[in-house]
């Protein structure tokens, strides 16, 4: 005996209907939903500076040594809100420039000097300490905002 299914209308629909609703639960769990890594619009970006030195004598028993800003290149995108945590390490005081972006400031040891501004322009700036310009002075002590 051979057994027979009657399939109605109604049944199709049905099928067809709940068959959709899968599909599209499934591309809706598997879409890329990605989100800001800060979860909030207009926080800034925040970046951490050292100010940092390094000592050495030469073969004459001269001693020398220079200063650095850690990490010495930051990339920072176009319109990006920024905040530069710059902290004093080394030396006893850093005043500095932002060539291009109007900033100035100083990092005195054991403090940290905050400094917000948004890029507008893309370029490299250099941040230049007016202290340590060059190699008599223990520099030149500069790093580098590229701004993309």
């Amino acid at each position: 005996m051979s057994k027979v299914f009657i399939v109605s209308k109604r049944q199709i629909q049905l099928f067809i209907v709940v068959a959709v609703l899968i599909i599209l639960t499934g591309v809706y769990l598997s879409w890329n939903q990605s989100r800001p890594v800060s979860g909030q619009a207009g926080e800034p970006r925040v970046f951490q500076l050292v100010t940092g030195e390094f000592k050495t004598q030469t073969a004459d028993g001269k001693e020398i040594e220079v200063y650095t800003w850690h990490p010495g290149t930051l990339f920072v995108s176009k319109g990006e809100a920024t905040e530069l945590h710059i902290s004093g390490v080394n030396g006893n005081s850093h005043p500095f420039v932002i060539e291009g972006l109007g900033i100035r400031g100083e990092v005195t040891k054991g403090k940290t000097t905050v400094v917000r501004f948004t890029p507008e322009k893309e370029g490299t700036y250099p941040i230049l300490c007016l202290t340590h310009t060059d190699m008599r002075h223990g520099g030149p002590m500069v790093g580098y905002i590229v701004v993309q």
